[in-house]
């Protein structure tokens, strides 16, 4: 609860879902500030062929619709964009981006792509599971298959797989090099305890105590701690973290730009071992021991920046390469803003005089 949660999703639908999210974002879906009014969708058969593309390519209504309705299950902010024509389109393009990108795979990433799908699937089958009703109800209740889920994910895997075989370490150190220049702690990770004494109730959102009520309680903690008390079971006992309560207030070599930045400030500065001073961040206090900290290489996170590397090649290819692959688009197109009539009367900001 007191980490910095933007950009994240769902806990339990992974990187892979986050990629999807970031590109979608990026190519401008669910923009309803600019979109046209909801049309509704192009009636049709399921076989009807809504696009073509170059080399014999196709996306019919069935493949469409389905395509439609695993987003939406996945972002259920999604539906009320669902017959809006610049949504479609902005989602016609990311299906067929994932549909010709994964096309090109060679057998390599599609071996890749093959064991990181199947971890993922396991990954998203275990949190649906979890959930109420379990993931067959909420398939059924969603009118999609297991298959249809799977398709999504291998595709997509496959697609983003493909891509990032094409990376250099160059592009790598790139992103590595253009994060440090945004935030110098970008690659810093840290193992930190913390007792949050919290001044809203996390259920409610309602003022759970006073900033002065929780600064004395934290204080009381930060007293016991110093006088030799047991951090594990102070945490235990005292801390409204629900993350890292049950785990002595304990978080293991986190990325610390995640944290938000009172929290993050801490974790930098603070000498390892010591016990600080009540951390005041929006979700209350924090009394805090950071236990180790380093700055991860390139190499170390190589890997693990692969993926944005290779987000670029995909937006590249979806603004430059793909509207010349494009054959057809039966789809509905957004209408384009009203303009005032060429001789409509043109207003002036009134004038004002200096002396």
């Amino acid at each position: 609860m007191w980490r910095n949660n933007k950009g994240s999703i769902r806990k339990g639908l992974t990187a892979l879902l986050a990629i999807i999210l970031v590109f979608t974002v990026a190519t401008g879906c669910g923009n309803k500030k600019n979109a046209a009014a909801p049309d509704g969708a192009p009636a049709g058969k399921p076989g009807d062929v809504l696009v073509t593309y170059k080399d014999g390519g196709n996306v019919t209504r069935e493949e469409f619709d389905k395509f439609l309705n695993v987003n939406m299950f996945f972002y259920k902010q999604y539906a009320q964009f669902k017959d809006d024509p610049a949504f479609q389109q902005d989602m016609m393009k990311q299906l067929v981006t994932f549909k010709i990108l994964s096309s090109r795979a060679d057998d390599k990433a599609k071996t890749e792509a093959d064991k990181q799908s199947k971890e993922q699937l396991d990954q998203i089958k275990t949190f649906l599971g979890a959930q109420e009703g379990g993931m067959d109800k909420m398939l059924k209740d969603a009118n999609l298959s297991a298959k249809d889920v799977e398709d999504f994910v291998h595709r997509s895997v496959l697609a983003i797989v493909s891509e990032e075989s094409k990376v250099s370490d160059k592009e790598i150190k790139d992103v590595y090099d253009g994060k440090l220049t945004q935030d110098k702690n970008a690659f810093d990770f840290a193992t930190v305890s913390h007792i949050l004494i919290g001044t809203t109730d996390p259920a409610t959102g309602k003022e759970s105590r006073t900033k002065e009520d929780a600064l004395k309680r934290a204080k009381e903690v930060q007293d016991k701690l110093n006088k030799g008390g047991d951090f594990v079971a102070l945490a235990k006992e005292y801390s409204e973290d629900p993350g890292s309560k049950d785990n002595g207030g304990k978080y293991e070599n986190v990325n610390i730009s995640q944290w938000v930045p009172e929290f993050k400030k801490a974790a930098i500065e603070l000498p390892i071992g010591k016990i600080s001073d009540p951390v005041e961040t929006s979700y209350g206090y924090h009394v805090m021991k950071v236990e180790s900290r380093k700055t991860k290489t390139f190499d170390e996170m190589k890997e693990e920046l692969k993926s944005e590397a290779a987000e670029s090649k995909l937006y590249e290819f979806v603004d430059k390469e793909l509207p010349t692959l494009i054959e057809k688009n039966n789809l509905p197109q957004p209408k384009a803003p009203e303009q005032a009539p060429a001789d409509a009367p043109k207003t002036e900001a009134p004038k004002t005089e200096t002396k």
